[in-house]
């Protein structure tokens, strides 16, 4: 199967085993979460399914959800006070030990947030992005306020890794999150001790959020090119 193919077979399958009637769920960013949604959307109109209510974790998210017909709230909601059944999204790497990096498509904040609310999260990625370590071949998201921007890039520069900022596609300029922020994707120069280095970025004046989820005892299914969906087995 082709990587595309992988993406959808993931969300729909995940989609179809674990969303239930009355669910409040987080509904991820992405080219594997968006599969998903469209297959909650699908079982939503065929009946399979109902009183569903999510919380999107980006605008592309949000589009997709009234495009499938997915009622929305805001975490800020009364109704979502005790937090959310579930959580499907995508991540960027997922190391050995199940520790994660989210943010390739600058919703990092939000999907944080959406997560640490939720009672389970499901991952969902192509094998491609289990790896031993993270921050080695793709860069960790950090979400900076725009006016920190050089302080924020000396320091993390201090602690020898390389920062480079987001630029935007067919624009002029850095990529702006939903958020009014800019985005710095940083490149480890070794293995390292994630969750110090989690805890180390945001504790830089300027750092709104970085996509290091070290916390989060997410489960984590991953599709194959041959066409298997299975479920990753951490070292804990």
């Amino acid at each position: 199967m082709k990587d595309d193919q992988v993406k959808e077979l993931l969300g729909r399958t995940v989609a179809e085993r674990f969303v239930q009637s009355g669910m409040k769920l987080g509904l991820g960013t992405g080219s594997t979460a968006v599969w998903a949604i469209r297959r909650i959307g699908e079982l939503l109109q065929e009946g399979v399914i109902d009183s569903i209510v999510g919380v999107a974790t980006s605008s592309q998210s949000e589009v997709e959800a009234h495009a499938a017909g997915i009622a929305l709230r805001t975490m800020n909601d009364p109704e979502m006070v005790a937090g959310l059944d579930l959580t499907i999204d995508g991540a960027d790497e997922v190391d050995a030990h199940g520790n994660l990096t989210k943010g390739g498509g600058g919703a990092l904040l939000i999907e944080k947030v959406v997560a640490y609310a939720s009672k389970r999260v499901i991952i969902i990625v192509g094998q491609d992005k289990l790896v031993n370590h993270l921050g080695l071949r793709f860069p960790i998201p950090v979400e900076v306020v725009p006016l920190a921007r050089m302080p924020v890039v000396r320091t993390i520069e201090e602690l020898g890794c390389e920062v480079k900022l987001r630029t935007a596609v067919r624009k002029m300029g850095a990529v702006i999150t939903d958020n009014g922020n800019i985005i710095l994707d940083v490149s480890l120069p070794a293995p390292t001790d994630i969750a110090e280095f989690e805890r180390v970025l945001n504790n830089i004046p300027g750092v709104v959020e970085n996509g290091v989820f070290s916390r989060l005892a997410a489960e984590i299914w991953y599709g194959t090119s041959e066409g298997q969906v299975l479920q990753f087995a951490p070292r804990r």
